[in-house]
């Protein structure tokens, strides 16, 4: 096929997802997996290869994030349940001033939802922005958007959060590097969508805890607990595996390729290995030092992984339409249209995501689109592990800006706050918004120099 009908495919694929998602309310996998079989009839793949390569994209997308997702699930959910998160929260409250609490709201934001997700932990810490808006009398939202600015960022900036695995895993970017830049990115984002944005908006929407939300949104008891993590168990065990991930990344660069320290840090550095001794700490800190017997710290993991099956599904599906692309041969189409017109590939990453997100809805949905169809292009052209991990970091960024009203995070914050749909726009939307661009004017800046 010539470049422009491989290209034309690219665009009738995004056409044909977005349609069964959003006129035939079909579920992100089938439609996924359909536009997959679809592009690869169209692509000129013979058909008796078709059924192998989908088997080929799922295999060897779900072999790497369906691991790191689960124990990352894990982690997170021994934190909500033990108090370990509460303990982060209360604690940073302590530490700084009313004045500045938002900055506390903000890290407690970024720290707890790396392994917690972001509707859980709303649900969590909403309790604790309730009471705050009434110890004061500010605007909810000056203390909300800073909270949620912070989970937004954790939630599809950095790993192991299912979004940005998925984007590493169907991307075989380095996770070191998309951590490393999402915090580097992440940071500026959250002090301006979240600390600076939050006051401004607090002063121009003023927010009462809405009554219907005070019942809902009591504390949740720990039974079984006898004692919560301190702060630094706690945030020890968020650090531990990102600290080892970051340390195997480091050894690649720093150390000579025959170094024996180098093997050492880089098998420890693994994810696997970092999420699962940060698992077994967590069994043992959060778990049984807490009270639990080790079958209640057995039905607590269990339990982690029932949300994250359709996430794991739904990545591989991605991963199948990025193997579907690679075969027809879109990704040289792509280098070339984007030698053509300059584009760097951080923005066109950035843009396609963008489209799919205001599209859809979903973050992590777009995503996995975002990075199935970018795939291809770095799998044509060569491209230095950083540069990948700052392209991760642009696919999140897009992912992240415009929600609205598709997006289920839109009405779950409306709700919880007591918005109308005019007053969610404004203030979440926007916070959204700002998150996503600073992101990539960062991200945009730092790939001049990688």
């Amino acid at each position: 096929m010539s470049p422009l009908l491989l290209v034309g495919l690219v665009v009738l694929a995004v056409a044909v997802l977005l349609l069964l998602v959003l006129v035939g309310r079909v579920h992100a996998f089938v439609a996924l997996l359909l536009t997959s079989l679809l592009a690869a009839i169209l692509g000129g793949i013979p058909l008796a290869d078709i059924a192998g390569i989908i088997e080929e994209g799922m295999g060897s997308t779900l072999g790497y994030i369906a691991v790191v997702i689960g124990l990352g699930a894990m982690i997170g959910e021994l934190l909500r349940v033990s108090g370990g998160a509460e303990t982060i929260a209360n604690t940073l409250l302590q530490t700084f001033s009313d004045e500045r609490s938002p900055w506390a709201l903000s890290l407690t934001g970024l720290l707890v939802s790396i392994p917690v997700f972001l509707d859980v932990a709303l649900i969590l810490f909403i309790p604790l922005v309730y009471t705050l808006t009434e110890r004061t009398g500010r605007s909810l939202l000056f203390y909300a958007i800073p909270l949620l600015a912070g989970m937004a960022v954790a939630h599809s900036f950095i790993p192991p959060t299912p979004g940005p695995v998925a984007v590493a895993g169907l991307l075989d970017a380095d996770l070191g590097w998309v951590i490393l830049f999402g915090f580097i990115a992440g940071v500026p984002a959250i002090i301006v969508g979240g600390v600076i944005f939050g006051r401004y908006i607090a002063d121009r929407i003023h927010l009462e805890v809405p009554e219907s939300m005070q019942e809902e949104a009591e504390v949740t008891e720990h039974d079984g607990v006898t004692s919560h993590p301190s702060f630094s168990q706690a945030v020890g065990i968020i650090a531990l595996p990102l600290v080892l991930i970051l340390m195997g990344t480091v050894s690649d660069v720093a150390l000579a390729p025959d170094a024996p320290l180098r093997s050492g840090l880089r098998f420890i550095g693994h994810p696997f290995t970092a999420l699962t001794l940060a698992v077994l700490l967590a069994f043992y800190v959060l778990g049984i030092r807490g009270g639990y017997s080790m079958q209640q710290v057995q039905q607590i993991a269990t339990k982690a992984l029932e949300p994250v099956g359709l996430i794991i599904l739904v990545t591989g599906a991605g991963g199948v339409l990025g193997e579907v692309l690679v075969e027809t041969g879109v990704g040289d189409a792509l280098a070339q249209a984007m030698a053509a017109s300059n584009m760097p590939v951080v923005l066109l990453a950035f843009m396609i995501a963008l489209v799919v997100r205001v599209s859809q809805g979903s973050a992590t949905v777009s995503m996995v689109t975002a990075a199935g169809l970018i795939a291809p292009v770095l799998d044509a052209g060569s491209y230095a592990p950083p540069l990948v991990g700052l392209i991760a970091i642009a696919i999140a960024s897009g992912a992240t800006v415009l929600s609205h009203v598709n997006d289920s995070g839109f009405w779950l914050v409306s709700r919880y706050l007591g918005m109308d749909e005019q007053q969610t726009l404004r203030a979440w939307t926007v916070m959204e918004t700002l998150v996503g661009l600073i992101g990539l004017a960062v991200v945009l800046g730092l790939s001049f120099f990688v």
